[in-house]
């Protein structure tokens, strides 16, 4: 903003430090070069060397002669006290101080709070939905049997009982998935991006995603060094006049995209979107990466960009955290044979291969007929509770139209600055995701993610109706 009281060096510094913090860049990503920065921004070369070098000198970056500028370890603040939130909640001190961050999110989510933190908008259902006793029996029945291909890295693309379950599966849905040469098992559909990253793209490419999109992928591309655009999604799948535009003007290597039950929105793809979607990825010549975790959450009938392809251009993946166990960490990846191939050499250099003792276990439950039931009695929880939750939320002047017909979240237009909202939640002790987490630019939002279960409990609903009533 160039009639803006701060320089343009201190709001490049600004943005920086914002980026580091808010994208969780690990110490060692490099950053872009002085020359591509200067024309990004549209500034001069050296304003932005004063920049880097007054982040060299704050402690965030590190400059190395020929090879330039990398994040190195963040500046210990001051006062630790205010980076935590949970240490003043309930001491009438807002955290003011405190960096509302993806990596805060995150280590407040998976932390055992006990008496803290009630999270208001995980993306996990709660323990008493899902089923502990068939997982139980599940890993007492792998442990009966013959241990011994334990003792072995086992298959590089996994385990093959489970490839073969999930071939059939994917093939239910359409998508002509081979065990042998489609499928790759994964720690999670997160080590599945990863991969993909590392396959498809390269420092400085052009990578698509939705926005709003699943925050965590924003951090995934930032480390691997790629340029990030967002295209607006809406009910029907992503604004294809803006993809067009972006596709053209950027030629980007990869769009990752929801087709069934988008995250944070719930909404899933058109056939016409998928269509069209799929059309200029051939047309400017970019893969597609359809993350499919929530897809078991779908009454039925979603359309896959994976099936209308072929598994030509998109690469399909999908797991078991939310309906299942999300402390198994296994999921699947749909490929091209050839992709299928480099991924598995990929998987082998960065890990050797998956552990087989959680896959196994996943098999044994997949491949009895107590999955599907309990896939389905997990949906029907999900819809009563998304039903409740739209119902108390419209009693408080907030609706979605037009309402998702599936999926754990619900995306409401708050009407005030969410991470303002964020903030005072999290001094009463309640979890929530603010909207500009979602949004590969980071801009204030009005949203907040919620989980549909947060109505499940009367105290943790009172709290929620009060926050946004005042």
């Amino acid at each position: 903003m160039r009639d803006s009281d701060q320089t343009l060096t201190e709001q490049i510094v600004a943005m920086l430090i914002r980026k580091i913090t808010l994208l969780g860049l690990r110490p060692g990503s490099r950053l872009p070069s002085i020359r591509r920065l200067a024309e990004h921004l549209e500034v001069s070369r050296f304003t932005i060397v004063e920049a880097y070098e007054q982040l060299v000198g704050q402690g965030w970056l590190q400059a190395r002669q020929g090879a330039g500028y990398f994040v190195s370890g963040r500046p210990a603040p001051q006062d630790q006290g205010a980076l935590d939130p949970r240490l003043t909640a309930g001491q009438g001190t807002e955290p003011a101080a405190a960096t509302l961050d993806v990596a805060w999110l995150l280590k407040s989510t998976l932390r055992d709070v006990g008496g803290g933190f009630v999270p208001g908008s995980s993306a996990l259902l709660p323990q008493q939905w899902l089923d502990v006793d068939m997982l139980a029996a599940a890993v007492r029945s792998t442990g009966r049997g013959s241990c011994s291909s334990l003792l072995g890295y086992g298959p590089p693309q996994g385990y093959l009982p489970l490839r073969v379950s999930m071939a059939d599966a994917l093939q239910r849905l359409g998508i002509p998935a081979h065990p042998e040469q489609n499928l790759l098992l994964t720690a999670g559909v997160t080590h599945a991006v990863d991969l993909v990253l590392r396959a498809l793209t390269q420092p400085g490419d052009c990578v698509l995603v939705e926005d709003p999109a699943w925050f965590l992928v924003f951090g995934r591309l930032a480390a691997a060094g790629v340029r990030v655009l967002g295209v607006p999604r809406g009910p029907d799948g992503p604004d294809v006049a803006v993809l067009e535009q972006l596709a053209r003007e950027h030629r980007p290597r990869l769009f990752i995209i929801n087709s069934a039950i988008h995250n944070p929105t719930g909404y899933s793809l058109s056939a016409r979107s998928a269509y069209a979607v799929l059309k200029l990825a051939e047309q400017y010549d970019f893969r597609i990466f359809e993350d499919d975790t929530y897809g078991d959450l779908h009454p039925g009938g979603a359309i896959r960009l994976a099936a209308l392809d072929g598994l030509q251009r998109v690469v399909h993946a999908g797991g078991f955290a939310k309906t299942l166990a999300a402390g198994m960490r296994v999921a699947y990846l749909a490929a091209a044979p050839e992709l299928v191939s480099t991924l598995t050499d990929l998987k082998l250099l960065s890990g050797l291969t998956t552990p087989e003792l959680n896959e196994r276990i996943i098999q044994k439950i997949v491949s009895s007929g107590d999955y599907q039931r309990h896939v389905q009695r997990v949906r029907q929880q999900v819809d009563a509770a998304r039903h409740e939750s739209l119902r108390l939320f419209g009693r408080l002047g907030l609706r979605i139209d037009p309402e998702p017909v599936g999926g754990m979240f619900l995306w409401l237009d708050c009407g005030q600055d969410s991470e303002q909202l964020a903030r005072r939640a999290a001094a009463d002790g309640l979890l929530l995701a603010p909207g500009r987490l979602f949004s590969p630019t980071q801009a204030p939002d009005t949203h907040i993610r919620f989980s549909v279960s947060i109505t499940q409990s009367p105290q943790t609903w009172k709290k929620v109706a009060a926050l946004l009533a005042g």
